[in-house]
């Protein structure tokens, strides 16, 4: 019986020869990433009465969620951060001018076919579209693998999407995520590695295999995998260090899925995740018409450079209805140089966009705050009640292609009508 990619590499970092579903192994991580919560993990490190760490070169600290620090406590945090990395020579260490740990971390070539990764993120899981295994672990936990190397962690079973066929113009990876989270359910995936096949994906960029392992973690994801192809080896040719270290793993033929759900892109429409919950999705055409009051393109999810792009193809010599803050948010500051470079930005501005330094911005409720009763439409993974200030706001989730439609008419829009 042959092992799925989630038992391979979970076998490989606890040194067996082969695991299975539910058992507990010592898995050794190789990066250990903390953002704005890093000065969490120093004062855990220092209560325990640590004073040594197991591998620094193992450890990745990014501070995104709160940059630049907008209140003295959020300043001193960060201080304790940047101490912490200055006192133990942390190498991987990228101050409040980087942009979102995880686009920078892939971006920057600390992730590979292969890796486990853990963080103090959920959305870990979008390491996945470079093959390696991502998860999202708590502060102390973290805490614990600087000190012991290690952690405790039980093997899932694995889900199998087939996707065929290809999307309509309008449609992306966003709008495939939202339906099968629609579809599955909040915990549908719950502490189950997802694994992608199929005839689309050789189509796929790698910005939208980010987009699909990021939003898996919104069906309870533990992990998600984009098998490694030519893609993925183009990606990294050229950010890896050593690109001998570049090693694939995949699943073996005789592997074992808990289930397999096939799902053809072409039947895909667009799709938008209705407050206050990502499972509460619902296609277009139930929603075309609800007024926004702000739009914000950005997050892990969606504040890539092609995800701008999109935006830019459909608001370019359009502009932003009067009624609508339109926020954008590069995900890193590679991508907004990009995106400067090839006039996005530029395009994106003259629409009437107010362009933010890279980062987490609205998304983790830095900026973008609404008052009460005001509707935000955003192309962030998460649309729970308050994300985004008043309890008494609203969040929707989309696409940027649908976001740019709507941000354009001042109400939720089919972007369809722009292709």
């Amino acid at each position: 019986m042959g092992m799925t990619i989630a038992e391979k590499i979970l076998a490989t970092k606890s040194g067996a020869t082969r695991v299975s579903p539910g058992e507990i192994v010592d898995a050794y991580p190789d990066v250990v990433m903390s953002h704005t919560a890093t000065w969490r993990s120093v004062s855990v490190m220092k209560r325990i009465g640590a004073t040594k760490l197991y591998d620094p070169e193992r450890l990745a600290i990014v501070l995104d969620h709160i940059s630049p620090a907008k209140t003295e406590k959020y300043a001193k945090d960060q201080q304790t951060s940047r101490n912490f990395a200055r006192e133990y020579g942390i190498r991987k260490f990228y101050d409040v001018d980087a942009g979102i740990a995880h686009l920078v971390l892939m971006e920057n070539g600390h992730i590979k076919p292969g890796d486990l990764v853990v963080g103090t993120d959920s959305h870990c899981t979008i390491y996945g579209a470079l093959g390696a295994l991502g998860t999202g672990i708590g502060y102390t936990e973290v805490t614990s693998v600087w000190v012991t190397g290690k952690l405790w962690m039980k093997v899932p079973t694995t889900l199998k999407f087939i996707l065929d066929g290809k999307f309509a113009p309008g449609v992306s990876a966003k709008d495939l995520m939202l339906a099968l989270i629609g579809k599955l359910g909040a915990d549908g995936a719950g502490y189950k590695s997802v694994e992608f096949y199929g005839d689309a994906l050789p189509d796929m960029s790698v910005s939208e295999r980010m987009t699909m392992a990021n939003l898996a973690m919104e069906m309870g994801s533990k992990c998600v995998f984009v098998p490694p192809d030519a893609k993925t080896a183009d990606y990294l040719r050229g950010r890896l260090q050593d690109f001998s270290k570049y090693q694939p793993v995949y699943a073996d033929a005789d592997a074992v899925y808990e289930q397999e759900i096939k799902v053809n892109l072409a039947d895909l429409e667009p799709m938008v995740a209705c407050p206050h919950q990502v499972e509460n999705t619902k296609p277009i055409g139930e929603v075309v018409g609800t007024k926004i009051d702000q739009a914000f393109l950005g997050s892990c999810a969606n504040g890539k450079y092609e995800d701008l792009a999109v935006a830019a193809r459909i608001l370019a010599g359009r502009r932003v209805n009067p009624g609508v803050r339109l926020l954008v948010t590069p995900g890193s500051k590679q991508i907004m140089l990009e995106a400067m470079k090839s006039g996005i930005l530029q395009t994106l501005i003259e629409s009437g966009a107010l362009v933010t330094n890279p980062g987490c911005s609205a998304c983790a409720g830095d900026g973008g705050t609404m008052a009460d009763g005001e509707v935000s439409l955003s192309t962030a993974n998460r649309n729970f009640v308050g994300r985004m200030g008043s309890n008494k706001s609203s969040i929707y989730l989309s696409s940027p292609a649908t976001l740019a439609a709507s941000a354009i008419k001042g109400a939720i829009a089919d972007p369809r009508e722009f292709f």
